[in-house]
């Protein structure tokens, strides 16, 4: 049977005890692993580029996210280090495998404290070399997506992690994310580094439902990684590209099904359900380079600097610790 990981993301709303209730559907379910992201507003960098953003031609150079707009929002949305090591023991009390998103270098030992042994690490620090050399540290399992990265960047952190047990997902950063550019195909090549390959959803749940995560696990993935909700789609962000209770238990029901008889019954209630394939190599398109570029040094840790007296350090630089 497949991981399935309950992403729990921004659905919460900041809310801990709608955090507590989703974790106990999703156990109830048929989820694996619960997952939040270890987000504090103070660790985002200010970027001046992103304020008014850059269009040139009509072409989009850059995309316009305003530091403090962004600020306020993630304020609200946080979930505290307390609750954090609450949602810890409330994950191993439903059966659920405890899992964050680590996205600042300086989190790594204080998560590890909280009792993750479980840690995920999103598409923009795929090629954050420093963070994953340091979470090969700590983790017992790591779950690295792939997404708006580049193929070389891609084996270098396989080579980082080969003496761990870690798993990669391929993810397309399109949100949501059109059945024809998903290219499934590409955890055909990420098998060529890793056994362990999945798949991290995003596409538009209204439109295609399940579609896209039956076809993965059709495929043979070993992970899905599913946005997850029980407020309407409307009610926060990620809600347009996340799954039910209903759906997540539909999800945990196919994952029992043999790899043939997964394919049988897609091909019976999707017959067109292999447009997902795609291609094995793949560049990538102009929107994933500028969602690249706006969230690759979204988040950073604050460092001592002689100078300034502070300065923030990004998760690929190397600097002494």
């Amino acid at each position: 049977m497949a991981k399935l990981i309950a992403e729990f993301c921004q659905n919460h709303n900041g809310d801990f005890d709608l955090l507590k209730k989703m974790v106990e559907a999703a156990a109830a379910a048929g989820a694996t692993h619960g997952k939040m992201q270890t987000i504090f507003a103070d660790t985002i960098a200010f970027r001046p580029q992103f304020e008014d953003g850059l269009t040139q031609n009509g072409e989009v150079k850059s995309i316009k996210r305003p530091y403090l707009d962004e600020y306020k929002r993630l304020k609200g949305l946080e979930i505290s280090s307390s609750n954090t090591g609450k949602f810890v023991q409330i994950c191993n009390e439903n059966g659920l495998i405890p899992m964050t998103t680590c996205f600042v270098r300086e989190h790594v030992n204080h998560l590890a404290e909280l009792g993750f042994y479980s840690i995920k690490v999103a598409s923009y620090d795929c090629a954050s070399f420093p963070l994953l050399k340091e979470l090969s540290k700590k983790f017992d399992e790591i779950i690295v997506s792939t997404g708006a990265t580049y193929d070389d960047e891609v084996i270098h952190a396989a080579e980082i992690l080969k003496d761990t047990n870690f798993s990669m997902l391929h993810c397309v950063t399109l949100y949501p994310t059109p059945l024809e550019q998903m290219h499934m195909a590409r955890m055909d090549w990420l098998r060529t580094l890793t056994p362990s390959v999945g798949y991290s959803d995003h596409s538009l749940v209204s439109d295609t439902g399940l579609l896209a995560s039956k076809a993965a696990l059709a495929l043979g993935a070993d992970i899905i990684e599913r946005h997850f909700t029980l407020l309407s789609a409307s009610d926060t962000r990620d809600g347009p590209v996340s799954i039910n209770k209903t759906q997540l238990q539909d999800l945990s029901n196919f994952s029992k099904l043999s790899l043939d008889d997964r394919l049988s019954k897609m091909d019976t209630d999707y017959p067109d359900w292999r447009i997902v394939i795609g291609q094995k190599n793949r560049t990538l398109t102009n929107e994933e380079l500028l969602n690249r570029d706006y969230y690759r040094g979204r988040f950073a840790s604050p460092r001592s600097d002689t100078i300034n007296g502070s300065r923030m350090i990004n998760n690929w630089e190397e600097v002494p610790l």
